[in-house]
């Protein structure tokens, strides 16, 4: 048991230290695309798109090959190398399709490695707290895209080429947790089950999770990558460091408050929070979009509260189905892809559609748009009731 537990902190500190290089890396590139390479909002939300898009289709092919051949859990450890070796390529980039390209596959290794180790966490956890594990897990991993944020504000002056050497450097230290983990959990993957799980807890079907995970996910599409970075800085007049530590410290404030949802779900409560977030995600980019510091933090702190929140409640669930890994990388997979359309429908409106004035309320046009999906989410959502 107590080994067991070592594997699971390991997964969890794979969790911080691999966010806390991406988070590092994300801005950086952010900035370095826009400012240096001068590049339209647009084409950066195709940068991101491309990433999350291709991470999706990795997402569930790992997944598929995880269930045929359990020792495929240690290419997710080896991907994360590759990740460690390519961030270094992006100092070397002079237009924005270069960016893209490294981006592509930043995108395929990723896909492969967190759906690995979100699935390997879950199975791995007692049932009985298993919501409230996969939420510690993702905790860890935002308090590290604070850190991540906070770490690229005070090295801005180091320049692109050093920033992502200490990106690089996470990246290994990831790797290798990973691969000590599943050496030691080794016995408690089961990729498949023979049998569909009994009657019990577990009431929402595999199809439903994965339809509110779409459309949660292109809600808060906009909290994302990094199309967020320049929307901040540019609709609040904020400096590129204050941009990036505000919007770490709201996300680490969002997952630190999503633990408490996480253990009412271990209680069967899974339904209720579900419909609750659901309002929550489809409000936030109305929110956003009002041009004042409060209101577009809130935004973004519902948007990845509800998005938070549901990660570990949903990857709980599909935990518990017959062809868990697979499962968990279609709903990764799935996430991906809406954002991906989220990410780009966001880009493009935003540099093609100003600001309006409603009630003497200054509102930024692009986020307007998502607000006929926030019906449909509704829609969805309480049928599961």
């Amino acid at each position: 048991m107590r080994k067991n537990t070592v594997g699971i902190m390991l997964l969890v500190a794979s969790a911080f230290t691999g966010t806390l290089a991406f988070r590092l890396s994300t801005p950086a590139i952010a900035f370095y695309t826009r400012d240096i390479l001068n590049t339209s909002m647009a084409y950066i939300s195709v940068i991101s798109a491309s990433f999350i898009m291709t991470r999706s289709f990795s997402a569930v092919f790992g997944g598929l090959l995880l269930e045929k051949k359990k020792s495929i859990v240690y290419l997710g450890a080896i991907a994360m190398i590759g990740n460690a070796l390519i961030v270094n390529l992006y100092p070397y980039t002079s237009t924005w399709v270069h960016v893209m390209e490294i981006k592509v596959m930043n995108g395929l290794l990723n896909g492969i490695s967190w759906p690995i180790a979100q699935f390997v966490i879950a199975v791995s956890s007692p049932k009985e707290i298993r919501s409230r594990v996969t939420a510690v897990y993702f905790i860890f991993g935002n308090f590290a895209a604070l850190l991540g944020n906070y770490t690229y504000a005070i090295t801005q002056d180091y320049g692109l080429r050093w920033q992502m050497f200490f990106a690089s450097f996470f990246f290994f230290l990831t790797a290798f947790c990973m691969l000590t983990s599943y050496h030691i959990l080794y016995k408690k993957i089961i990729p498949k089950k023979e049998e569909e799980p009994k009657k019990g807890k577990i009431q929402i079907d595999a199809k439903k999770i994965i339809i509110l995970s779409s459309l949660i996910s292109f809600l808060a599409a906009f909290t994302f990558g990094e199309i967020t970075y320049v929307y901040v800085a540019e609709t609040l007049a904020l400096d590129k460091g204050t941009a990036a530590t505000m919007i770490g410290l709201t996300g680490f404030m969002a997952t630190l408050l999503a633990y408490i949802p996480s253990k009412y779900a271990d209680l069967g409560k899974e339904k209720k929070i579900i419909i609750g977030i659901s309002v929550m995600a489809g409000v936030s980019p109305l929110l956003a979009a009002v041009k004042n510091p409060f209101t577009v933090f809130m935004g973004i702190l519902m948007a990845i509260f509800a998005s938070q929140t549901f990660r570990p409640i949903s990857r709980g669930i599909l935990a518990s189905v017959r062809r868990a890994s697979v499962a968990i990388g279609g709903v990764n997979a799935v996430g991906n892809i809406s954002t991906t359309i989220g990410q780009l429908v966001f880009g493009f409106a935003y540099s093609s559609l100003g600001e309006v004035v409603i009630a003497g309320i200054i509102l930024n046009a692009s986020l307007l748009i998502f607000a006929p999906v926030l019906l449909l989410l509704l829609r969805i959502a309480i049928k599961i009731k």
